[in-house]
């Protein structure tokens, strides 16, 4: 005679429970149709400045007007250097202040970043939490608000009118700092530190061999958010020289055309869109985990 035991009943209860709030074929296909809906919904506007850019002049003036392309063409493109002629310097110097401008900024804040994180997470000093409770009120203010008190501080450092008015003010973003404190404290445990410190290894070589490597994910997320920010910056009555000028400060002067020159705004449009996604295709792998792991305290 065999006796039923208790912990096969509420096992099988366990199952029973599971398949009833399991969702169905006919649900997961709903499901999943709704988020790639949603997906190519959001994407609507990147497509229609791709498909807009090939357009000729017949189909821009076109009504109603249409979203896809009849007779695809490249004059869009072609015609920027065309529009671009009457400037005081090349096409070249503007893009290649850009990629300038973003690439060592972004680096820049990549480190001042984490280097302030690993001292607000990991540091033994008085007052931490006072440090990174201003920081958080920061994050509360917008660049409308600091814009008069902003242009105080640059006037006093000599900055205006310079390279320094793209590179510093954006080293003093307070929500890298944020993020990477909050990822550090579930990612880097203070034993691996201890262990480190046992072995004789002083603070760079515990920042730059250990935590860096530990924090990549969040890094790149940094590099992806920061790159994104820098390379459509402009920077408003604080450049004047056209030689400091970056492309997003150029792109209004063929917006201004009208719906003529809506195709080579749209080609202009294209172009800036390139650098950041070839950056969130790097990163675009580490930017979940990091995002998700950031709001995690020991």
């Amino acid at each position: 005679m065999k006796l039923k035991l208790p912990q096969f009943n509420m096992f099988k209860k366990k199952s029973s429970f599971a398949r009833r709030f399991t969702r169905s074929k006919i649900g997961n296909f709903f499901y999943c149709a709704f988020l790639v809906g949603g997906g190519l919904f959001s994407t609507l506007p990147l497509i229609y400045s791709v498909v807009t850019s090939f357009k000729p002049i017949d189909e821009l003036l076109i009504f109603p007007p249409r979203f896809f392309v009849q007779r695809p063409t490249i004059a869009n493109y072609l015609a920027l250097p065309d529009l671009l002629s009457n400037l005081q310097v090349p096409l070249s110097r503007y893009i290649a202040n850009s990629l300038l401008i973003a690439t060592l900024t972004t680096f820049l804040y990549i480190i001042t970043s984490s280097m302030a994180a690993f001292v607000l997470a990991k540091g033994k000093f008085k007052g931490r939490k006072t440090f990174f409770w201003a920081i958080q009120m920061a994050l509360m203010f917008n660049s409308y608000t600091l814009s008069i008190p902003a242009y105080l501080i640059y006037a006093k450092l000599h900055m205006i009118d310079t390279y320094w008015i793209y590179i510093l003010p954006h080293l003093a973003s307070t929500m890298g700092v944020f993020l990477m404190k909050q990822y550090m404290e579930g990612a880097v445990p203070d034993a691996l530190l201890e262990a480190a410190k046992i072995d004789g290894a002083g603070y760079w070589r515990v920042f730059w061999s250990i935590v860096m490597p530990t924090v990549k994910p969040m890094w790149l997320t940094l590099m992806l958010f920061g790159f994104r920010d820098i390379w459509n910056i402009s920077p408003n009555n604080t450049i004047f020289t056209e030689q400091l000028k970056t492309l997003p400060m150029i792109t209004p002067q063929i917006s201004a055309g009208g719906t003529a020159r809506a195709g080579s705004a749209m080609a202009m449009t294209v172009i800036m869109m390139i650098p950041p996604i070839m950056v969130y295709m790097i990163s675009q792998s580490n930017v979940m985990q990091a995002m998700t792991s950031a709001g995690i305290k020991e």
